[in-house]
């Protein structure tokens, strides 16, 4: 029952539409295929940059797949970052169908990816997570060595979430996910950066002071003015983007 539950409150992918994405959106997408632990086929873009040495690796939230995700994305590739952005398993042309424990193997999949076939040092992977990807990336960064994590639009539970949606009542019991990246942060000591908008009707305000109050040191917030849970990087615009590739650049440099 609680699976059930999850693939109708918790997930929302949408299936693959077929394009050519990389004339649409102008960018160099490479098409990447790989494997989660369990062998479920995964499907990503790798965008390469030289202008740094860092790649972020994303963990999108739960609804959507990466087609969704091409004009963020775009604006990270002008940051001179590279970028791998994968769907999870059930999203775009991935395979299978998303729960918890196969999200966390899909981007420790990804993480492997760039470890083994493109050569990537740990120390020059940041990992990025937006929403419910936030905990699939805390998730990573608890397990795997990084030079930094970003989480955006962060909660520390959905346990917190569902209380936060309804009116304190234990609505979280009947759902199977957990996603309780709160504990996780306790385990992460690398550099994090948390960015969230102060208009969040999705994800409140006090949910992401209350994972940021979890995480350890060091660590920075920053807040976005008037953005809601899903414009977080259209409303914040050049400073936004500038706050990130300024933690980028520092984590790069320690």
């Amino acid at each position: 029952m609680s699976n059930l539950l999850d693939q109708l409150f918790v997930y929302h992918p949408t299936p693959w539409t077929e394009r050519d994405w990389g004339r649409v959106s102008g960018l160099p997408l490479e098409d990447v295929w790989f494997s989660a632990a369990d062998g479920t086929s995964l499907f990503g873009w790798y965008v390469e940059s030289s202008a740094s040495p860092a790649v972020l690796l994303w963990c999108h939230g739960n609804a959507g797949n990466i087609i969704n995700r091409l004009d963020n994305l775009a604006e990270l590739y002008r940051l001179g970052i590279s970028v791998f952005l994968f769907d999870y398993r059930g999203y775009g042309r991935s395979r299978g169908g998303p729960s918890e424990g196969g999200l966390y193997q899909d981007a420790l999949g990804a993480y492997a990816y760039l470890l083994g076939t493109r050569r990537t040092r740990p120390g020059r992977i940041v990992l990025f997570g937006r929403s419910l990807g936030a905990a699939v990336a805390g998730e990573v960064a608890s397990q795997r060595a990084a030079a930094g994590l970003i989480l955006e639009s962060a909660f520390p539970s959905v346990e917190a979430l569902a209380r936060a949606h309804y009116f304190g009542l234990p609505v979280h019991w009947l759902l199977g996910a957990r996603f309780n990246l709160a504990d996780r942060l306790k385990q992460i000591s690398m550099p994090t950066l948390f960015v969230h908008g102060d208009r969040d009707t999705i994800v409140p305000i006090h949910l992401g002071r209350q994972a940021f109050e979890a995480a350890r040191e060091p660590k920075s917030f920053y807040l976005v003015p008037g953005a809601d849970h899903n414009d977080v990087y259209l409303v914040g615009g050049k400073p936004y983007f500038q706050r990130l590739k300024r933690f980028v650049d520092e984590v790069m440099s320690r």
